[in-house]
């Protein structure tokens, strides 16, 4: 009998898992689309929100960007191709637990761990916490319990209440992993640490939506997480106030119109329709900026992602002060 939790660790990690076979692939031939996927865009307008952290910070040199759960290095590779202005100090940096050793491509390093250090850095998160094994418990009028698997069945054993606030006869998630990852960046205080996932504000909402539990694989949604271990991808909605913290809360949409997605689409109709008699590859690029911001944008979807900004402390020198 395994908790859920070790269970899914298993599936999505273990020797025959979903990423670590190198099964679970993102994009339009693989599994399932994030945002870097979707095209260039999404790079331009991260670069953006580089440069301001970078700026911020008094313009750091090395400036250390870390992609965790980077997989083949999209978004990384999008940062590159935008080229913002902190690219002349930047270290590009994706961290991926299904490779064994340091990986050099094109002036991208991944690797399977994190540096000792995170000054001077950025830890980006894009759907990296929805993917931490989580815990399932469940509440009802006699008290609590959670879900181990036995033989391809769920089991419900009964636990001490967790913590959580659902009303009895709902049951959610319990991102035990989520909040530890996260403390232990914080601990090291990067620049900034930026997830984006899927989610809501309370567990409690999660809890009475229901659907938070996931499975995906060749672009389809799956029911059950028991059927055909280590073949489909699990995941649930990030339940932000189980986090640890206290980040900027914002969805997609509201981060990237900040951004200025508005004013890119813009400049992209205007040399469209520049070029449109006798369109080069620039022209098309440019073209296609309108499909990318509809869907990065999208409020029934990408755009609805949840967009957590956890910023820097400033240190005290006051030894009362926890």
């Amino acid at each position: 009998m395994e908790r859920f939790d070790d269970y899914m660790e298993r599936c999505l990690y273990g020797p025959e898992g979903f990423y670590s076979s190198g099964t679970g692939i993102a994009g339009r031939g693989g599994d399932f689309i994030t945002s870097p996927e979707v095209g260039p865009l999404f790079g331009v307008l991260l670069g953006r929100w580089l440069d301001g952290v970078w700026n911020e910070a008094g313009r750091p040199n090395p400036f250390p960007v870390l992609d965790v759960g980077t997989g083949p290095g999209t978004l990384l590779r999008g940062l590159k191709l935008a080229e913002p202005e902190c690219s002349a100090a930047w270290d590009l940096i994706g961290i991926d637990r299904s490779v064994d050793s340091v990986k050099e491509d094109d002036g991208i390093r991944i690797q399977p761990e994190m540096p000792s250090s995170l000054d001077n850095s950025v830890v980006l998160a894009n759907e990296l916490l929805d993917n931490l094994p989580f815990r399932i418990v469940h509440r009802s009028s006699a008290g609590w319990s959670e879900s181990f698997v036995s033989d391809g069945q769920f089991i419900e054993q009964p636990i001490d209440d967790p913590g959580l606030s659902i009303d009895p006869g709902t049951s959610a998630p319990l991102l035990r992993n989520a909040h530890d990852w996260v403390a232990s960046i914080l601990e090291r205080k990067p620049l900034r640490l930026l997830s984006l996932d899927y989610g809501t504000a309370t567990t409690a909402e999660l809890a009475e939506r229901g659907g938070w539990l996931r499975t995906y694989r060749s672009h389809s949604r799956g029911d059950d997480p028991l059927a055909d271990p280590g073949a489909w991808d699990i995941t649930t909605d990030v339940a932000t106030d189980q986090l640890p913290g206290s980040p900027l809360v914002r969805v997609q949409s509201e981060f990237l119109h900040d951004l200025g997605i508005d004013e890119l689409v813009a400049e992209g109709r205007a040399r469209w329709t520049e070029k449109a008699s006798a369109p080069d590859m620039d022209a098309f690029r440019m073209r296609s900026r309108i499909g990318e911001a509809e869907a990065l944008v999208d409020p029934a979807g990408l755009g609805s992602w949840i967009v957590l900004e956890w910023r820097q402390m400033t240190p005290t020198t006051d030894p009362s002060v926890a």
